[in-house]
């Protein structure tokens, strides 16, 4: 009886040993996440916690006199037509901007799986305006649109078509449309690689059987490897809505939120209040409104897109 109970003991300890030695290891990571903690919370939490609160004073970002007022920037957020007009048109430039910076990439992204010479070059040179920074990018749009001495417009010039040169820049009428042609131009050869990567994803057989049975490339597309690319189309989109929402460079550089107030969009104007005008806490009031537009339209459309995978 005796020996039965040491054994038991023995193997109870020994049942002891693996799970103590996973929390030694528990304890180890923790200790490795810890200075990452530490850095998130210092410049990311911190920070947004404070947002929080100084969206209900008056502060003017310079004094340290902070005035708690409750809700009246939010208020005046609601009843401000110039706020209006702001989400007025970042909803139009991003609902633009998603739909052809996808078709663009998509389009880009079958060109560049299709073709069978210098497929690398074609790669590098739709991805290429990505890697450029928005203020550059700006600029060079800035002068390639310039009404005096652009390119664009000396163009049309030499080929005949100087009754079509206007200020596009300038002009109420083609300024937004100005940025978001070149937006798209930036922004969708991310979106291509993401879109190649599924397209190298679909297997050939399935193409293959369609064509002998006498699919064309549109039917292919649109029953196989339309489908079969919802994944990355999920991400694609989101990306993309995420990017157009908070977009400024852009607009900072080619119109300055002009001409009169026809480009400017929540992110502009947040940047224009809280920096130009000194109402830091208006800005920051408007900044946590983005803040849950944003995260009420990536909800919704992370579903909406997730649910259509299932289905697919």
């Amino acid at each position: 009886m005796a020996t039965s109970i040491v054994n038991t003991d023995k193997s109870f300890t020994a049942a002891e040993k693996p799970h103590k030695k996973k929390k030694k290891w528990q304890s180890y990571a923790l200790l490795f996440i810890l200075p990452s903690f530490l850095l998130y919370t210092l410049f990311v939490i911190v920070p947004t916690a404070g947002s929080v609160y100084l969206s209900f004073t008056s502060w003017d970002g310079i004094s340290s006199d902070v005035r708690y007022i409750g809700f009246a920037n939010f208020i005046e957020i609601f009843q401000s037509p110039r706020v209006h007009n702001a989400l007025k048109n970042t909803m139009i430039m991003t609902v633009t901007l998603v739909l052809l910076e996808n078709i663009a990439a998509i389009a880009m992204a079958l060109m560049v799986d299709k073709v069978r010479w210098f497929r690398n070059l074609f790669r590098s040179i739709f991805y290429f305006p990505t890697l450029l920074s928005g203020i550059v990018m700006g600029f060079v749009w800035a002068m390639i649109l310039n009404y005096n001495f652009g390119v664009f417009n000396q163009i049309l010039t030499s080929v005949g078509l100087g009754d079509y040169i206007v200020d596009w820049l300038g002009n109420p009428k083609y300024a937004m449309l100005s940025i978001i042609l070149s937006t798209v131009w930036k922004g969708a050869g991310y979106y291509m690689i993401i879109y190649l990567a599924g397209l190298q994803g679909i297997p050939q057989e399935l193409n293959e059987a369609a064509s002998i049975d006498g699919a064309g490339g549109w039917q292919q597309f649109r029953h196989i490897t339309f489908p079969l690319l919802a994944g990355s189309m999920t991400v694609c989109m989101v990306l993309s809505m995420i990017s157009a929402l908070k977009i400024f460079d852009q607009i900072a550089v080619m119109t300055d939120g002009g001409p009169g107030f026809e480009t400017e969009t929540l992110t502009y104007i947040i940047y224009k209040v809280g920096f130009g005008e000194l109402r830091q806490g208006f800005g920051t009031a408007l900044a946590m409104v983005l803040f849950l537009i944003i995260l009420i339209i990536t909800v919704i459309q992370v579903k909406f897109l997730q649910k259509r995978e299932v289905q697919l």
